[in-house]
């Protein structure tokens, strides 16, 4: 017999059973999940698709009618020419001739100069107005979250001007920029702004952003509410100061909603055409963009053409949209990170990390 000692005492004998092939084992051996629970599964994905679906049609339908019926019939009429007269025999005609793609080898063609001269007043003004809506936009946000006193006044009298009318807006700024207004009394000279010049230029710029800067600032300040205040007090322990903070935890946390914001108001801002109509007038070559341009064709009754300068602007617009998304689709899409325990740690990580660089 063996003698009993401590150790056997203190480490009781143990029988481990370990199924072939260790913990492979153990896992090849567990049972696969039910057929009828595979079946329910698939049969509760495809009821959420169907309602997904049912839920997703009514906008649908109302995307179909309101803007790829009309682009389908810009097109189609864009490839018909005006009545006029008929050179074979004289009459005029009764109906469109089809004319093919004659209507875009005359814009590029004889209307070229036309054409190319509101191509970049459009380019230019959209360029730059949204870069300054921005600057501003991102400031008026910080004013707005700021805990101040009369934070409501300061946020309502900020958002006004984007509350205003465009029309009204125009009417209201051509008040203010006629010859005896009051912007040649703070100026103290006479400047023509409403006649052609660059200084028209300088006048739908100005009115412009007064008027849509407020848009950027509102959609920035709800990227800035979801900021956890827990970042900042982290970097004010860090020694990290106003302009420190806001480049290197406010901008990128405030991003995607920034983005989103500068998206819209590009594809906004190409599209320019009430303010600059009513500000300078119709047929000004300082301020004419491809919306008045199309508009002063369609006056005319020449609705091929007026559809040509259309469609151009439409793929304009289609492709700067594409190149924001392809650019910086994940920026505008965000990831969920902006608030509450991910957005405080991103925004920790995101300081501690320019400290490294820095």
């Amino acid at each position: 017999m063996r003698d009993t000692t401590m150790a056997d005492i203190r480490t009781p004998a143990r029988a481990t059973v370990r199924p072939p092939g260790g913990t492979a084992g153990r896992r090849a051996g567990r049972s696969p999940a039910p057929a009828g629970r595979r079946a329910k599964a698939a049969r509760a994905t495809a009821g959420t698709g169907r309602m997904a679906a049912l839920l997703v049609s009514p906008t649908l339908l109302v995307l179909t009618v309101v803007v790829l019926y009309p682009t389908i019939m810009a097109l189609t009429e864009s490839l018909y020419g005006p009545k006029g007269l008929d050179p074979r025999t004289g009459f005029v005609r009764t109906t469109e001739p089809f004319v093919g793609l004659q209507n875009y080898a005359d814009i590029f063609g004889e209307a070229g100069g036309r054409f190319w001269n509101a191509f970049w007043n459009t380019t230019f003004l959209t360029v730059v107005t949204v870069t300054l809506e921005t600057v501003i936009g991102v400031a008026m946000a910080l004013i707005m979250h700021r805990a101040l006193k009369g934070r409501a006044l300061v946020r309502a009298s900020i958002l006004i001007p984007w509350a205003v009318p465009t029309a009204i807006s125009g009417l209201l700024w051509r008040w203010i920029f006629n010859s005896n207004g009051i912007a040649n009394e703070l100026i103290g000279r006479q400047v023509l702004w409403t006649s052609e010049g660059f200084q028209a230029k300088v006048a739908v710029i100005i009115a412009e952003v007064w008027k849509t800067a407020p848009f950027i600032g509102l959609l920035v300040l709800a990227g800035l509410q979801v900021i956890s205040k827990e970042v900042y007090e982290a970097a004010r322990l860090d020694g990290a100061g106003p302009l420190r903070q806001f480049r290197h935890i406010t901008l990128p946390l405030v991003k995607p909603a920034l983005l989103v914001a500068v998206l819209f108001r590009c594809l906004d801002a190409l599209r320019m055409f009430d303010l600059p109509y009513i500000l300078i007038g119709a047929q000004k070559n300082s301020v004419e963009t491809l919306s008045m341009l199309a508009q002063h064709e369609a006056s005319n009754v020449r609705f091929g053409p007026a559809s040509a300068y259309a469609m151009l602007l439409f793929v304009y617009v289609f492709l700067i949209a594409l190149a924001f998304v392809r650019l910086l689709g994940t920026d505008l899409v965000g990831d969920g990170e902006g608030g509450g325990r991910r957005g405080r740690r991103r925004g920790i990580v995101l300081f501690r990390r320019a400290e490294v660089t820095a």
